[in-house]
């Protein structure tokens, strides 16, 4: 049974997000994923993705993983927890080895050993290495190769995208779960499962950028032709919206939650000037009426200002305005009114709303934009223990032992656990 369950954690900045899928056999006698637990529960200790007061973090999320206990009446052993923050660096990485057998075919050892050359790349001190992510090959020059095995050749080489993260912060993202007494299957870096669970591989290979926008930070990943180009977390999410509202207005943070999530609009244009807020009526301690066009000119200016830093990741990756399929937007932020205008105007490109494609459900919550990630873990941990090699998740089914950092701090804290 534990085997056609699935798991997904995302640990977040102000919620904590469990979902529990099981593998059921489809119509077309494949298996499918179907959703059979989904739960939110608010965060403590967390602050921008990395944990900042451990005790609280664990209280938090064993109360989630209850939660989902209860829900889908099953005891969860182990889940794929997905890791964000603006400390994970990616960089691109060549490995190049030699094929010495007699007949040059090339086997699935010889991808192996030439991914493994490319994680021979210098990480920053005190970084260590979360994903191997192998892009193309190139079988004696030939470039554009998906898949060398079978093929013929003397000389193997791979592009590959190494992703890392600062080894502290890995490490107390490891210990909050296994105090919790949950196995981690693995860490996935949050925006590459967030992917899995929204864009789909036409999409991919067109070119997409997939923006996370989360309550302290954003993240994004630009796709083409099928490989992941670039990937970054920026340090500003929808609280910070919250903030700007609670300053413009003077008012607590409480309050200013409120407004921004019932009255709240990206777009200024669309709200009239006469509508008016009664701040009393969302627990203000006295009776204050502002303009909800006001708040709307508020809230606009920082969901611009993210949406120029979004921009200027894409100059980066040389895909500013040059994604034929745009840009999806995810996340409890992205339920923001207005905000996919406003993201056309400043990204200059096609802007939807991304959506968990690919599962089925009769829990309405598994629609919401902000369980998206947790529901690609569940798809990414599909990948890697089933026959699927579909997705980034199956890039790893070769390639997983040799992310050695998770493993190695399995050992370390195994200990941990009550």
């Amino acid at each position: 049974m534990s085997e056609d369950i699935y798991t997904g954690l995302d640990i977040g900045s102000h919620t904590i997000r469990v979902v529990v899928g099981k593998a059921l056999p489809s119509p077309d006698g494949k298996q499918q994923i179907h959703m059979i637990g989904a739960v939110e529960s608010p965060s403590c200790g967390i602050h921008k993705g990395t944990i900042t007061n451990l005790e609280d973090a664990v209280a938090s999320v064993s109360k989630a993983l209850e939660q989902a206990e209860r829900i889908t009446g099953l005891p969860l052993h182990g889940a794929w927890v997905g890791i964000s923050g603006s400390h994970i660096i990616s960089q691109e990485s060549r490995g190049v080895i030699g094929v010495a057998r007699h007949d040059g075919e090339i086997r699935d050892e010889d991808v192996e050993r030439a991914i493994e050359a490319a994680r021979t790349v210098a990480t920053p001190t005190n970084y260590e290495i979360l994903h191997v992510i192998p892009k193309s090959f190139i079988v004696d020059g030939q470039h554009g190769v998906k898949d060398p095995v079978g093929m013929n050749g003397i000389r193997l080489e791979v592009d590959a995208l190494i992703i890392q993260g600062l080894s502290s912060q890995i490490k107390n993202l490891t210990k909050c779960v296994y105090r919790t007494g949950l196995d981690i299957e693995d860490v996935v870096f949050s925006i590459l499962a967030t992917a899995e669970s929204v864009v789909t591989d036409r999409q991919k290979d067109l070119g997409v950028c997939v923006v996370n926008i989360g309550a302290s930070t954003t993240s994004l990943v630009v796709f083409e032709e099928g490989d992941i180009l670039h990937t970054a977390v920026l340090p500003i999410g929808s609280d910070h919206i919250t903030s700007d509202i609670a300053i413009g207005l003077r008012t607590s943070i409480e309050v200013a939650e409120q407004v921004k999530l019932r009255y709240a609009n990206a777009s200024p244009e669309d709200v009239s000037k006469k509508d008016m807020i009664n701040l009393a009526e969302l627990g203000a301690l006295e009776e204050e009426m502002v303009g909800r066009r006001f708040v709307s000119d508020i809230v606009e200016a920082r969901v611009q200002e993210i949406f120029e830093h979004v921009d200027q990741e894409l100059e980066k990756a040389g895909r500013s305005g040059m994604l034929p399929s745009g840009v999806i937007l995810t996340g409890g932020g992205s339920k923001l009114a207005g905000i996919l205008e406003a993201a056309k105007q400043t990204l200059r490109l096609p802007v939807s709303l991304g959506i968990p494609i690919g599962v089925t459900s009769v829990i309405d919550r598994v629609s919401d934009p902000g369980m998206t990630t947790a529901i690609g873990l569940v798809l990414w941990g599909r990948q890697i223990r089933g026959e699927s090699h579909k997705g980034i998740g199956g890039m790893f089914k070769s390639v997983k032992h040799f992310n050695r950092a998770g493993e190695m701090i399995k050992k370390i804290f195994s200990s941990l656990r009550p």
